[in-house]
């Protein structure tokens, strides 16, 4: 694979630092040090203003506006929703003795910028230099609260190293804050006035009429003046400070921003709820904000903490993944998704996919139930959304779209939108992997099992059973594999649908036993009849699923074994990214696949398949495969190593951790590759740590890589909380709290309690 880290910065195990600044890698760091807590998220921007290449980026989840597109056919969206760009709460301007401070026309020294993992608290620190010969050191702190999500907090201190003076510092409230992607600000002031103590406006998109709220304090205790300032969209005050030569002088400001998305709440609602949360926290001081910002992250670190002993960079590399999965989601704001670059920036217009449930849930459900049942309700309260969408495409029950941040579908390329139907299997494989890991069967009950009926239903009306075999399949598809368009059946797909009819009738089953009166009612509501469940019994018995019985590889799709061979390592470097420099339609001439398909499915459901079976399909589909997708490396690296080639395994998991860290794809500069950050945990705990999950008991075959020493990681099961600890000679399993974890080390049964158990580290048999 042609890719080369970008190595630029310092590498700690427990923060991430850059010492020095340079303008051509400053939108990197800008993602790298973006700072999130589920409801809103900034990136790294310099708050003073900066006239360099900079994306002024802040975001809040769900927030979105949207535009029109011109629909020529039935089933085509007619507009496009995206994650809109919203007020900058940091804005400052600085200025001393006539100069305004901006990294791309002052002269400065000694930058320095760092993330803290263990406090969440973001640092710049740079020593100004003034025309006049005079210098002073400023530093910049900021931090989302994790606990309080309305709240943000914002420190600058000042030390004047040669002299004393006065300091002019401008902070406030902007809304003028240009969208980028689509050149221009989407945001109208509805009201604005200073109340409480507080600056306070409210704000409207302008097609939407999605509403935010933002208001806030400033502590400056050596203020000379302070005096309200206003204009269009932006409110703010202006402070004068005086500094003394040698000493520390601070302004801190607190901000409270509010989104409300329901239009049937009248402006003057959402102002007093506004005042009333910035009243709230009035008595809230940036020290003890601070405070409960760090024992909120020492509670994190003490619960999801994966420690590796010999790699300080994927050390340092893990740490960062899983700081920014909390910051992403935490499962405080049910009803919230994850967008393909979280809250880091407007790539991917802050949509949510399919990797959602097949790539980030497993994170949450290890590690946070709270939040992974948060995400299952977004499916749940968007519901509605599908169930128009599959009327639209001519079938029945739910189609889930392709991309989306409310439920609706804002994929504009039909061949996605309309072909990709993977999208409802993943939910419905994310429903049983939870419920099968937290054992929450009400939710199943309640909310699970009308998702299941309303998907099979989409998936028993979207297939057809073909002419030569009688075989049923999904026919002018597109599977994960995004470089196979209009096939015929996927196996992923084909697949997927077949445990999908499987599992909703197993739990129609199981419900019927457990809470007869409550399944009566639910089928009742939904119409559920026998007949149509044995239609999908009939359908998933009947279901094709291609595979060449000689050789155990099971085709992509139908056709795919007599396509073209392209050999992918011929492909020049500076061809990539292939969707930059080859027509479209090129693509899809070849048996050369973009990201993971078959192998796919059989990470997914593991147990279903042969150790053989998986080495077959590997030494096939590998070479074939060229890795356009960040999330392609983790699944091989976790395959590789169950077959045993510990090299191969090590090979694509070396960038895992520090894929944005590294900017290997050369478009961090975006935002963050959020769900590939996901993907890097599993890397780790699915392929080092060998855990499968989709049976009844947790299945473990831990390897350790050569050059590390040992690494531990914890992990949720039914409420127990499990520690797994690996070096060079054994592995070491012991439950931290709950009940005794049954489970599969390397093939043999074990019961784990408190006391723990020691197991031999079985040496890697290379295949």
């Amino acid at each position: 694979m042609p890719k080369v880290a970008d190595k630029y910065l310092v590498v700690d195990p427990w923060k991430v630092a850059e010492e020095g600044f340079d303008p051509a890698r400053n939108r990197v760091s800008e993602s790298i040090f973006s700072l999130g807590n589920e409801y809103m998220g900034v990136r790294g921007y310099p708050e003073e203003g900066y006239g360099g290449d900079t994306l002024l980026g802040s975001y809040f989840n769900g927030l979105f506006e949207e535009s029109k597109v011109d629909a020529h056919y039935k089933g085509i969206i007619k507009s496009l929703r995206f994650m809109v760009n919203a007020v900058d709460w940091l804005y400052t301007r600085i200025t001393i003795e006539g100069e305004t401070l901006d990294l791309a026309a002052s002269r400065f020294s000694d930058y320095r910028r760092e993330l803290d993992f263990r406090s969440g608290v973001y640092t710049r620190e740079l020593v100004w230099h003034l025309n006049s010969g005079k210098s002073v050191k400023l530093s910049f702190q900021r931090f989302v609260s994790m606990t309080v999500s309305h709240l943000g907090c914002q420190r600058i201190a000042f030390e004047p190293l040669n002299f004393s003076g006065t300091a002019e510092v401008r902070t406030g409230l902007d809304f003028s804050v240009v969208h980028e992607d689509q050149g221009r600000s989407y945001w109208g002031t509805l009201k604005r006035q200073e109340a409480g103590g507080a600056a306070a406006i409210l704000a409207q998109t302008v097609n939407t009429k999605n509403r935010l709220f933002s208001a806030f304090r400033v502590e400056a205790p050596v203020q000379i003046s302070s005096r309200l300032v206003e204009s269009d969209r932006f409110i703010g005050r202006d402070v004068v400070l005086y500094l003394e030569q040698g000493k520390r002088t601070t302004i801190d400001k607190l901000a409270v921003n509010y989104a409300e998305k329901d239009s049937g709440i009248d402006h003057e609602t959402v102002w007093r709820t506004g005042l009333e949360l910035t009243e709230r926290y009035a008595g809230l001081g940036y020290d003890e904000a601070a405070e409960q910002q760090r024992e909120y992250w020492s509670r994190v670190w003490k619960d999801s903490d994966i420690a590796i002993e010999g790699d300080p960079e994927n050390q340092q590399g893990i740490r960062f993944c899983i700081f920014q999965m909390y910051q992403t989601y935490h499962g405080d704001n049910p009803g919230f998704n994850i967008g393909a670059k979280g809250l880091t920036g407007e790539a991917y217009r802050g949509l949510a996919f399919w990797d959602t449930e097949s790539y980030c849930l497993p994170f949450y459900i290890f590690n946070n139930p709270k939040a992974a049942k948060s995400l299952l309700e977004f499916r749940y309260k968007s519901l509605p959304y599908a169930l128009r969408r599959a009327k639209e495409l001519d079938c029945e029950g739910a189609f889930y779209p392709i991309a989306t941040i409310d439920g609706t579908e804002s994929c504009d390329l039909w061949q996605h939108s309309n072909l990709q139907l993977h999208v409802g299997t993943a939910v419905a494989y994310g429903i049983r992997h939870y419920v099968n890991i937290t054992g929450d069967t009400a939710f199943l009950y309640e909310k699970g099992l009308e998702m299941l009926i309303q998907i099979s239903r989409f998936y028993a009306t979207r297939g057809q059973f073909g002419q030569k075999t009688g075989e049923y399949g999904y026919f002018g598809v597109m599977g994960p594999d995004e470089f196979q368009l209009m096939v015929n059946n996927n196996c992923y797909i084909n697949l997927m649908a077949k445990k999908m009819f499987e599992y909703t009738l197993e739990v129609i089953g199981q419900m019927r036993a457990e809470e007869a009166g409550a399944f009566v009612k639910l089928a009742g509501r939904l119409g559920l009849t026998e007949e149509e469940q044995a239609d999908w019994k009939h359908k998933a018995e009947s279901m094709k699923i291609p595979r060449d019985a000689e050789t155990g590889v099971y085709e992509e799709h139908d056709g795919f074994f007599d396509m073209p061979h392209l050999n992918i390592h011929d492909i020049p470097v500076t061809d990539f990214p292939l969707y930059s420099h080859w027509s479209y339609d090129r693509l899809y001439r070849y048996d050369m696949i973009k990201q993971p398909d078959v192998l796919m499915f059989m990470f997914l459901y593991s147990g279903q398949f042969t150790l053989e079976e998986k080495r077959a399909n590997y030494d096939y589909y590998e070479p074939r495969c060229i890795h356009e997708s960040s999330l392609s490396p983790s699944i091989h690296s976790i395959i590789a190593s169950e077959i045993g080639r510990p090299e191969e395994a090590y090979k694509f998991f070396e960038f895992a951790t520090r894929l944005d860290l590294d900017n290997y794809n050369r478009n961090t500069r975006e935002g963050l590759h959020t769900t590939s950050i996901a993907a890097a945990w599993m890397n780790i705990v699915y392929g080092f740590g060998g855990m499968r999950s989709d049976g009844e008991k947790l299945v473990f075959g831990p390897t350790i890589p050569e050059r590390w020493e040992k690494y531990s990681f914890p992990i949720t099961f039914h409420g127990s909380k499990l520690r797994v600890e690996v070096n060079k000679d054994y592995v070491h399993f012991r439950t931290e709290s709950g009940e005794p974890v049954d489970m599969i080390v390397y093939g043999q049964d074990y019961r784990v309690g408190a006391e723990g158990i020691k197991i031999a580290l079985e040496r890697v048999k290379v295949g």
